[in-house]
């Protein structure tokens, strides 16, 4: 991580904003004592378009259900 004073960042605004597109994370220092006080980072969509994948724990996980457990797994999944 890279850190920048506000007037150089104001200075290089643009070129900061390409190299963070790029994920590069820049912290931004204020005052006389270049005290830390923000960071511009890279967005990263956290929704994404990515689908969900089906079965993705197939054959590494069991689900037990103890007897007295009041819920059928069709209820438990919503599919009721």
């Amino acid at each position: 991580m890279k850190t920048l004073p506000v007037g150089e960042l104001k200075a290089h605004f643009s070129e900061v904003l390409e190299l963070v597109k790029k994920g590069e994370s820049f912290g931004i220092l204020y005052g006389r004592k270049k005290k830390p006080v923000a960071m511009i980072v890279p967005y990263v969509d956290k929704k994404g378009n990515k689908e969900r994948e089906i079965g993705y724990l197939e054959g590494k996980v069991t689900i037990k259900f103890r007897d007295d457990f009041g819920m059928t797994e069709e209820e438990l999944l919503g599919l009721v």
